[in-house]
């Protein structure tokens, strides 16, 4: 790989991996059964470098940012190269969000450009506020006589010459990532250069790829890991990125082996899902060959206590692994609680799943499971560079966990107050709790924070959701996430709650329970409040009128236990 001590930015490491590696396969992009695109570094490096020097003609200047709002694609990574080329800062947004969310975080960004995939601009572009949007669009994958709305097609929009290739100090701005929702307070996350490439230094020193190594990009490449470990640490390893433009488990399946997938990250939701398809398909096999099964496994875990082996587990277990393509090292996950019963069923397969801990505003990974040995009941060890603190610890040494890295975000995006709640003295607040165990693994115990996060990574703010319930014929709501009402030290039964405080006299009635699901139901299931509670007392507030946030979740804590929640 790369040495990335000397690059002063993503720009320039990726445009030396371009020439270093310009015969290797670096993108595969397959829809289903058929393939579409297979492209080199070089063919890579020639689609991209006509759209950069079409930017730089439309003035777009170093400093200056593009947004993104693509599925995972090629034309994702070859539109982000073509920004760092021109020294842009770069801006990945969901494309699962709705529309409204999305032109939020465009005003809140302002980005000189955003790249839109053609079914996102269609959508955005009939809603009224996307007249304020002063972006130049360019819409990708648009049929020729469609209504682009002002905006300009990426696949015509490219200049004939030599881009001039502009490089950045380590110290500024990369990407500005979105760690939150919208309605609320929107978070920024403005992470640097050397935010990046000492997280690839410090990711790819544990678990190296090299040119041949074919990694499977399934979750959105604006995730913070999937950026990463889909795009970054392939790149400067010559490694190739295979897209799957499709989440539909047969085609996952078909994936791994068409592609001799190396690597793959998934979140814990589709692990365990994978898992439910082998137990399954072990359920349906005779009590003979079940039997034998059985052994191979148990010789397996013999093997395997102290340290993964895996090319000896493929001997063993091969059958289990040609269902994954026969070269598999590892799946990668993180982003939310991985069930330890889970991670150990891949890891007695001789499927180690690779179980981490970190957050957007600290790049992409803290820790890491280096399977020296396995531990599943742990996030693993801090990668080299990271240095983890517990913060007032009680008696059983569980305390905030507080992170010291160079991969540590620069700022939240025009957030002083908060940037400075976040980072003091140089240490990222975490906001969740966790303690070391004797080996210097972190275990995780819950969150200190008012958030909860999906089994599919996605972090949930209650305020994002309030707006749900905006005009509610009550006095007034809050909603919580129940472990900061309740700190249960544990992961896993995370949901949110509504708190209602009733007008005077007013009874809570069928219709009002009713319009409460009503609104519930306008959300995605991720985002669904799980329960309410009808709290007798004001809510404590500011002089601006402001709730009190922490001073309600104390005094219902005090007051009421977690099973007057009603479910809703």
């Amino acid at each position: 790989m790369l040495d990335l001590d000397k690059y002063s930015c993503l720009g320039e490491a990726l445009k030396a991996a371009l020439d270093r590696w310009p015969n290797e396969t670096c993108l595969i992009e397959a829809d289903r059964d058929r393939e579409k695109t297979r492209l080199t570094y070089s063919d890579f490096k020639e689609m991209a470098l006509p759209l950069a020097r079409a930017l730089q003609d439309a003035e777009f200047d170093p400093g200056q940012r593009a947004a993104i709002l693509m599925t995972n694609q090629s034309k994702w990574l070859i539109s982000a190269y073509a920004v760092f080329y021109c020294g842009g800062v770069l801006v990945p947004l969901d494309y699962k969000l709705t529309a409204s969310e999305q032109l939020q975080l465009l005003k809140h960004s302002k980005p000189q450009v955003l790249i839109i995939e053609y079914y996102l601009w269609r959508a955005m572009s009939q809603l009224p506020e996307c007249k304020e949007l002063t972006s130049r669009v360019l819409v990708t994958e648009a049929p020729l006589k469609a209504d682009l709305a002002g905006a300009h097609r990426w696949e015509d929009f490219r200049r004939r010459g030599e881009p001039q290739f502009h490089s950045r100090r380590r110290d500024d701005a990369a990407c500005i990532v979105y760690s939150s929702g919208t309605g609320g307070r929107p978070k920024g996350c403005v992470l640097t250069h050397e935010n990046y490439l000492e997280q690839c230094k410090a990711l790819t020193a544990w678990y190296p790829f090299w040119p041949g190594v074919r990694y499977l990009s399934i979750l959105p490449t604006n995730h913070a890991i999937d950026f990463m470990v889909g795009f970054i640490g392939p790149f400067v390893c010559g490694a190739c990125v295979v897209h799957l433009r499709t989440l539909r488990p047969e085609f996952v399946r078909d994936a791994f082996v068409k592609y001799k997938i190396t690597y793959a990250a998934l979140v814990p939701l589709i692990v365990k899902n994978l898992e439910r398809g082998l137990r399954a398909k072990f359920a349906e096999l005779s009590p003979v060959k079940r039997f034998v099964l059985d052994r191979f496994i148990g010789l397996n875990k013999m093997l395997t206590k102290k340290n993964a082996k895996v090319e000896r587990s493929r001997k063993l277990l091969s059958q289990v692994h040609a269902g994954f393509g026969g070269e598999l090292q590892a799946l990668i996950t993180g982003g939310a609680f991985m069930e330890p019963s889970t991670m150990q069923f891949f890891y007695d397969l001789g499927v180690p799943v690779i179980n981490g801990y970190g957050l957007t505003e600290a790049g992409t990974a803290l820790t890491l499971n280096d399977l020296k040995p396995f531990r599943a009941d742990t996030v693993g060890k801090p990668l080299p560079g990271v240095e983890l603190r517990i913060l007032n610890p009680d008696a059983e040494g569980i305390g905030e966990v507080a992170a010291h890295s160079k991969t540590v975000m620069s700022h939240y995006l025009d957030d002083p107050e908060l940037t400075a709640a976040t980072i003091v003295d140089g240490w990222l607040l975490t906001g969740d709790l966790g303690k070391f165990d004797v080996d210097g693994h972190l275990q995780l115990f819950g969150r200190k924070k008012n958030m909860i996060v999906t089994e599919g990574g996605k972090n949930i703010y209650p305020e994002d959701v309030e707006n749900a319930f905006d005009g509610l014929p009550v006095k007034e709501y809050c909603i919580f996430a129940a472990n900061y009402v309740w700190p249960s030290k544990s992961l896993g039964k995370e949901m949110l709650i509504l708190v209602l405080r009733l007008e005077e006299k007013q009874e809570f009635t069928d219709a009002l329970k009713e319009e409460i699901i009503g609104r519930n139901r306008k959300w995605p299931d991720f985002k669904r409040v799980g329960g309410y509670i009808v709290w007798e007392k004001d809510f404590p507030r500011t002089a601006s009128m402001k709730i009190k946030r922490d001073d309600l979740a104390r005094d219902m804590g005090k007051a009421i236990d977690r099973t007057a929640v009603t479910t809703l």
